[in-house]
């Protein structure tokens, strides 16, 4: 794979560089959230009952909620905790997904018997179901949360990263390696793990954004992040009994998973494009 092509295509992909742009922007207002919200004079947790329900204004320029609080700063604080646990349990997917994939492909027989076994099984179970079963019995917080998401979300990118692996396996340097004496540890961690990271890369935007709307399906059905603490789908279940009085309590959190999802998946498309050498580029 040659990388300043890859480079090259993505400097000339404008969706994708939007795209980017786009979450930039969102993380960089998420980890100044406080400095923000500390600068226009609001916060995120201060009560303001005499002014519950206000449209967006000058003084709170994405309006408040039932209590009173300023749902700009809430929406900043609930980005960390949304991008916190989507990057997070994208991590432990790709960790998870990425190793089980790997050692099925490279020692077959019983491990990728038993790979296999283990992937039809979990698949078998209906994951949203799973993840209620698992946030009511254990009813964690952020990070728990990201951990859980991660460790039942693993199987998609596992099967993908064997076929990857089965088919860099195949390739005459692996034979080559092999006939000068690399160990299989060498072979996987020299040979094999360098070629699969163009589909590491593409499934990292793609898992991030897929962790997010689970994140936000948990929270919406009250089994996920848990009060003090605010994330998009939090927001959103408490503004559901409002929405006819005040709508823009519903529109901007679910505007903002929208937006953050579409470019991820944006992302990871741009990088499959410009990584996988047998796409034809235009000069």
């Amino acid at each position: 794979m040659n990388w300043r092509d890859a480079l090259r295509h993505l400097a000339h992909d404008r969706l994708t560089l939007a795209a980017a742009a786009i979450i930039l922007v969102l993380v960089v207002l998420a980890l100044g959230g406080d400095a923000l919200s500390g600068a226009l004079g609001v916060s995120a947790s201060r009560v303001d009952l005499p002014h519950r329900f206000e449209p967006p204004s000058g003084a709170h320029l994405l309006g408040t909620d039932d209590f009173g609080r300023d749902q700009l700063s809430r929406l900043l604080q609930g980005a960390r905790v949304s991008l916190g646990v989507g990057t997070l349990a994208a991590l432990i997917t790709l960790g998870v997904g990425a190793s089980l994939g790997m050692v099925a492909a490279m020692y077959a027989g019983w491990a990728d018997d038993l790979f296999t076994w283990l992937v039809n099984t979990m698949r078998s179970i209906p994951a949203l179901f799973f993840l209620l079963i698992v946030a009511t019995v254990f009813r964690v917080g952020p990070l728990g949360l990201a951990v859980i998401i991660g460790l039942t979300s693993w199987m998609g990118a596992s099967r993908l990263v064997r076929g990857q692996t089965l088919e860099v396996k195949a390739q005459e340097f692996i034979n080559a390696a092999r006939a000068i004496g690399a160990s299989d540890r060498r072979v996987l961690v020299r040979h094999v793990a360098p070629n699969l990271v163009p589909i590491v890369a593409v499934l990292l935007g793609i898992d991030v954004g897929q962790a997010i709307l689970r994140e936000s399906a948990l929270s919406y059905l009250g089994l996920g992040i848990q009060p003090p603490d605010a994330s998009w789908g939090s927001m959103l279940t408490n503004a559901q009994a409002y929405f006819s009085r005040a709508p823009w309590l519903v529109i901007v959190p679910g505007a903002a998973i929208t937006v953050i999802v579409w470019s991820l998946y944006a992302i990871g498309d741009g990088l499959r494009d410009a990584l996988d050498p047998r796409i034809t580029r235009r000069a």
